[in-house]
């Protein structure tokens, strides 16, 4: 699956409404598997902060059916002022989140653009547990 139809995939449940006031939905993510199957979510914002990223939400949805190892992921915005697209990086929960799933998922191809993407690994440097000090 190329990037453009990831990203379609993600833009396809991009779906911005309210919920208790809150906005939901406004963010949609696709994620490929190693295996080839592919997932999809949505941000939840809450007023308390107990919200999700559209990342979380796809990756919750893919272990959900027995899979850990992503091999590529997008999130999408869109703003609806002027209807263009924003692919967006993952936020730094959300990078530690793929690490902490599987090894593998360092490799993980985040998408960046519909023709940029970079590694995981490039994204969420001193992933290692640091060295003691004394």
């Amino acid at each position: 699956m190329d990037f453009e139809e990831l990203i379609a995939s993600a833009l396809a449940v991009v779906a911005p409404r309210r919920l208790q006031g809150r906005l939901v939905g406004d963010v949609g993510a696709a994620l490929l598997t190693f295996d080839g199957n592919r997932y999809v979510g949505v941000c939840v914002d809450t007023a308390c902060g107990t919200g999700f990223c559209a990342e979380a939400s796809a990756i919750a949805a893919m272990l959900t059916a027995g899979e850990e190892r992503i091999a590529r992921i997008v999130a999408v915005w869109r703003d609806e002022r002027d209807d263009r697209i924003y692919v967006l990086p993952p936020c730094g929960r959300c990078r530690e989140f793929i690490r902490q799933l599987h090894p593998d998922n360092l490799d993980t191809e985040v998408v960046l653009g519909s023709t940029r993407w970079a590694p995981l690994r490039e994204l969420l440097p001193e992933h290692e547990w640091p060295e003691a000090i004394a």
